[in-house]
């Protein structure tokens, strides 16, 4: 397997974007109002603290609003800090939050004079101070989780790509050699049939072997099933049979491409194949509240063959989780005399 190199030339904007938190996002915004608020009910809870109702819901008000303000401000700051390297973009980051709270604090206890409401301490310096510092040493804490976390995404996403073109660009050798075999056979007794097995064999490799990331359809997914299993009718012939119960399934969902095919070879492969007189391969799908769920059954070999090292199964499971997380799964378990996979897919387009 040959790799591939990006077209992007290695420098600091590259690394400052590789391992920069997306501030922009839902989940950003609430560790910073979830951070903020706990600091409220700790100093609430501290054993010599005189923190009234009325005052504890002025201090949630506060905090709460300078969270959605530092996270305003350092999703406007990501396209600038993309620019710089990684140690300046979080210190330029750092000191932006610093320099928010502070004027943010001075304003509030200025309108707070000015209307003379009483909401802030007497001692105003004070007020103003301590909140500088304790988002000096909050700020800091919070933006090298961002950064452990955005380094622990990157890298799992790595992991994820790899194994994602690993298995695009991987088609079973004996898959290979048997289709031109069996291509080889048709072209004098059934050359119609040897011209769709060509066809059938080039959407294959077009599927297996492409190298973009654009996400497929279940429609496109089950019509590459389609071309897949009219290969191996040919080579297998009567020892293959199929049995499809597709219920209305939306034929435009969102999943990655190539999810089903290696499902449906491994079944072959490893169910159908061994058998002296084949067998039945199951495919059945339905529409479910959270989405959509597929199985694909296979008998198990008369015989114990090998057992193989899961990885098939183990790449479409990691493929899902990157693209879906928790909302996809994939489940393969024997019952009785067959083997049974399930894949469940939300009605939401991934997320990646």
């Amino acid at each position: 397997m040959v790799a591939t190199q990006s077209n992007q030339r290695p420098g600091i904007a590259a690394d400052a974007t590789r391992t920069l938190p997306d501030f922009c996002s839902a989940a950003s915004v609430f560790t910073l109002a979830v951070v903020a608020e706990l600091v409220v009910v700790t100093d609430a809870l501290a054993p010599d603290a005189h923190l009234q109702w009325r005052g504890f819901a002025t201090a949630t008000v506060f905090v709460v609003w300078l969270a959605l303000l530092a996270s305003l401000l350092l999703c406007r700051l990501t396209p600038l800090l993309a620019r710089w390297p990684r140690g300046v973009a979080y210190l330029v980051a750092w000191c932006a939050l610093v320099a928010l709270v502070a004027a943010a604090s001075a304003l509030v206890v200025w309108l707070d004079r000015a209307l003379g409401t009483g909401l802030t301490p007497a001692a105003s310096a004070r007020f103003i101070v301590g909140n500088t510092v304790l988002t000096a040493l909050l700020g800091a804490a919070l933006l090298r989780y961002f950064h452990v976390l955005a380094e622990w995404r990157a890298r799992l996403a790595a992991v994820a790509r790899a194994q994602f073109d690993a298995l695009q660009a991987r088609i079973r050798p004996h898959f290979l050699y048997n289709s031109m075999n069996t291509v080889a056979a048709l072209v004098r007794v059934d050359p119609d049939a040897a011209e769709r097995t060509v066809l059938d064999l080039s959407e294959l490799f077009r599927a297996a072997l492409g190298s973009d990331d654009r996400p497929s359809t279940l429609g496109a997914e089950l019509a590459l099933v389609d071309r897949y299993l009219a290969v191996e009718q040919l080579r297998l012939g009567a020892r293959l049979k199929v049995e499809r119960r597709l219920d209305d399934l939306p034929a435009d969902l969102a999943l990655p491409a190539l999810l089903l095919q290696p499902l449906v070879e491994n079944a072959i492969y490893h169910g159908i194949q061994p058998r002296r007189d084949g067998g039945t391969l199951r495919i059945t799908g339905r529409c479910t509240a959270a989405g959509v769920e597929i199985e694909i059954v296979n008998p198990l070999p008369e015989l114990a063959s090998p057992a193989g090292n899961g990885q098939g199964l183990d790449n479409v499971r990691r493929r899902i989780a990157y693209h879906f997380g928790g909302r996809g799964a994939l489940e393969a378990h024997a019952d009785g005399h067959e083997f049974c996979v399930c894949v469940r897919l939300p009605n939401a387009r991934p997320h990646r």
